[in-house]
């Protein structure tokens, strides 16, 4: 896979605020990088410089192999690029919106409507097209704005937030849309949505305080949580304590937790050391006339590993995220 975004040692100041701190990393073609942080963490203030809106104290960033400084044009030619909120003129309807957006990327005539019929097409925007952008719905109005990301099909393309608004149809249209490019483009999608990540993102990077803390795949990043692997069992609610005691009193295992679910039901944990342990526990309950209803080996949860990665940063409340 080939970079197509780099950055090195990237770091912007604002008077005594550092907003992103020597943050070096690369983006390859073929990446979909869920890019997360808190608020003011530095993600949008990153992604504004790899697209040519914020100008860097120091360091570099660079696109398809241009400078972002150096070569500004280059740069917004190959880079699609969604910000928070997706601005757009309120009173134009989208039709004549996008086809703003494709006059300015030097599309016309015949090229120019197949590029607005397709991005039209991809965002389900057809029942819409004529209606002016104010009067659209949150979900609407972001949709647009992808569309104008993708109208000239872009190598890069850079996201905050993709889903924001949208109902759970839309959001699934989006995401097939994103996982339907992602062959061909390096994708940056910056995100507190962390559904978001397991949904489309094959790489993961974790930023707090302007500074890069993380970096790898969802599932490496899961098995950092501290109940990665761990086991869970449920019985019967009237075997629960007696169980939990045999289970105490098996050589090898340290802890016994109780895990509530959602809908109330109660589980046992086994920590993840003890989970060789696993056949041996289910024999002496049974022997004990403890029938083990459910045995689940737990997966570690994204927002734990966030949690402990970023929560040590002390937060700061910046008008720059």
């Amino acid at each position: 896979m080939s970079a197509m975004i780099e950055l090195d040692r990237l770091t912007k100041r604002f008077g005594a605020l550092v907003a992103v701190d020597d943050v070096s990393m690369t983006v390859a073609r073929g990446e979909v990088l869920g890019f997360l942080g808190p608020n003011g963490a530095g993600k949008s203030t990153t992604m504004k410089i790899v697209a040519g809106f914020l100008e860097p104290t120091s360091g570099s960033a660079t696109v398809c192999g241009h400078n972002v400084m150096a070569e500004p044009v280059a740069v917004k030619r190959r880079i699609g690029y969604l910000p928070e909120g997706a601005p757009t003129y309120g009173d134009m309807t989208p039709a004549s919106y996008l086809g703003f957006i494709a006059e300015i990327r030097g599309f016309n005539g015949a090229e120019k409507q197949k590029r607005v019929a397709t991005a039209v097409e991809k965002l389900g925007l057809e029942r819409v097209l004529r209606q002016p952008i104010e009067t659209l719905s949150k979900g609407y109005k972001r949709r647009v704005g992808f569309a104008q990301a993708i109208l000239h099909d872009p190598e890069v393309l850079i996201m905050d937030e993709p889903t924001d608004g949208l109902d759970p149809n839309q959001k699934r249209l989006v995401r097939d849309l994103i996982r339907d490019m992602a062959a061909e483009k390096a994708i940056v999608i910056s995100t507190h949505i962390l559904e978001e990540v397991d949904a489309v993102c094959n790489r993961v990077v974790m930023i707090a305080g302007g500074r890069l803390l993380a970096d790898g795949t969802p599932a490496s990043m899961r098995a950092r949580a501290r109940d990665h692997n761990a086991l869970l069992l449920r019985v019967v609610p009237d075997k629960l304590e007696p169980a939990r005691a045999k289970i105490q009193s098996i050589d090898g295992v340290d802890s016994v937790e109780t895990v509530t679910r959602r809908d109330g039901t109660v589980l046992m944990r086994v920590p993840a050391e003890a989970r060789t342990k696993a056949a041996e526990i289910v024999a002496a309950l049974g022997a004990d006339g403890i029938v083990v209803e459910e045995l689940i080996n737990e997966v570690g949860m994204l927002d734990d590993v966030f949690y402990d990665i970023t929560a040590h940063v002390a937060h700061r409340e910046t008008p720059y995220a």
